[in-house]
């Protein structure tokens, strides 16, 4: 039921039924010290009312006691047994004529209200005489009346003053939340149009407004990286699409001649390869970002043999243009673990081993180094092409990014190859880096030992 309310409702009803708890335990405790100290005040009068009487016996036990007066309740009974004064209600007189003498005190009730009575037992030279006397709690009882009365207003006088101020109070503190929902509902028109507000306060309600700016801005980069995908993998399909639509074409033309029909034909194998290549990239880039699924660790071991693996694809690939592709391995532990996979590793030692080759000139040369050094494990690629701009290392590792020179896509590279080393390196928590090596280009793959 509460969660149907809103907030500022809760906080009110919360805050009203917390005041009135504290209300009723402060109203019990006030009167009932009110009433203590009205019993006490009558208590007090009735022992003042024996006091006359009690001297007159201490000082004269023999003489006859005074009539006490109007108003005054007083009973007194001689060491005989004789009853020499009772001014007391028949209630109260049946009550003391079967009662002995003591220092006592009680209540009692007649008809028109209660009474205190207060006894004293005075010890004569003729024997112990015994006095009782009352007064009467109506006024007491009239005087609790009107306090119940005055508190019972004031309690719902002040409960309504303190849920107006909770709600007020509560609708001041939640003012800038209303603010927030108005503006991310405008955002919703133009999502690029500024962020939440957040107020001068350094409160909750700030810091929630500082998270949720900085998600948005999170949101918004997210968004525009995926725009820019889809049109740069758009821009990058087209040509390749292009080519094969008109080596195809081409094709049909030359169904007489076998010789062109086969060379259009393999043309048109490496097209269809390059896209190909281009949409494993794209999947595998998409898959690593969403973090589907983790990767199964591999132990350096299964790294080695990947490595070798990767080295003998890049040697095969390498034979008609001579390019010389080594490696060395150096400081392994066999039982080290890394929390990346081996297909993981295999591409993107593919993927480093394809750009140097894509950059040397024939007969160039391509050296990878596997190392482990205490708790990392370090993969370095190094070539001797004609290295790479300085200004766009920055920016090598974003998708479909090529320099302007040195290393081109002449080759047929899509500019994702740097991109997905980098992300497979940065899901098992590793980092890539890239400098020149003067000459060539230096590529190092540090990964974290699980």
């Amino acid at each position: 039921m509460l969660s149907r309310l809103t907030i500022r409702t809760r906080i009110t009803a919360g805050s009203v039924f917390v005041a009135a708890v504290i209300f009723v335990i402060a109203l019990v405790a006030v009167r009932g010290q009110v009433a203590a100290i009205l019993s006490n005040a009558d208590s007090t009068l009735a022992k003042g009312d024996l006091t006359t009487f009690i001297n007159e016996l201490v000082t004269k036990p023999s003489s006859t006691l005074d009539d006490p007066g109007t108003g005054v309740m007083l009973y007194v009974r001689s060491p005989s047994g004789t009853v020499q004064v009772d001014t007391m209600p028949h209630a109260i007189h049946e009550q003391l004529d079967h009662r002995g003498g003591a220092d006592e005190q009680f209540t009692g009730r007649v008809d028109n209200g209660g009474f205190v009575v207060v006894g004293r037992v005075v010890k004569t030279a003729e024997g112990e005489w015994s006095l009782w006397a009352a007064r009467s709690e109506a006024s007491s009882d009239l005087v609790l009346s009107v306090l119940d009365t005055t508190l019972m207003v004031g309690a719902v006088v002040l409960l309504a003053a303190f849920g107006l101020a909770s709600w007020l109070l509560a609708s001041a503190a939640l003012r800038p939340v209303e603010q927030m929902r108005r503006r991310a509902e405008a955002l919703g028109d133009d999502p690029h149009e500024g962020g939440l507000p957040v107020g001068p306060a350094r409160d909750e309600i700030a810091q929630l407004a500082t998270t949720l700016n900085a998600l948005l801005d999170r949101i918004r980069r997210s968004a525009d990286r995926e725009k820019q995908m889809v049109s740069d993998a758009a821009h990058e399909l087209r040509t390749p699409l292009s080519v094969l639509r008109t080596q195809l074409e081409l094709a049909h033309d030359n169904f007489g001649d076998a010789e062109a029909l086969g060379a259009q034909i393999v043309a048109a194998e490496v097209s269809v390869d390059r896209l190909s290549s281009l949409a494993t990239n794209l999947l595998e880039l998409s898959r690593l970002e969403s973090k589907d699924a983790r990767p199964k660790p591999s132990s350096f071991e299964q790294l080695v043999t990947e490595l070798m693996a990767s080295v003998d694809r890049a040697r095969m690939l390498g034979l008609a243009r001579e390019i010389e592709v080594g490696f060395t391995v150096e400081s392994r532990d066999d039982l080290a673990r890394f929390a990346i996979g081996t297909d993981g590793f295999s591409r993107l030692v593919d993927n480093l081993l394809t750009n140097s080759m894509s950059a040397v000139d024939e007969g160039g040369t391509v050296f990878v180094t596997l190392t482990q050094d205490g708790t990392n494990l370090s993969l370095t690629v190094r070539d001797d092409g004609p290295g790479m701009p300085e200004s766009f290392i920055p920016h090598a590792f974003d998708r479909f990014s090529r320099p302007d020179d040195s290393r081109t896509s002449s080759t047929g590279g899509s500019g994702l190859g740097l991109a997905l080393v980098a992300a497979i390196a940065n899901d098992a928590g590793g980092v890539v880096d890239l400098a020149n090596g003067k000459p060539g280009l230096v590529a190092t793959v540090t990964l974290p030992q699980m």
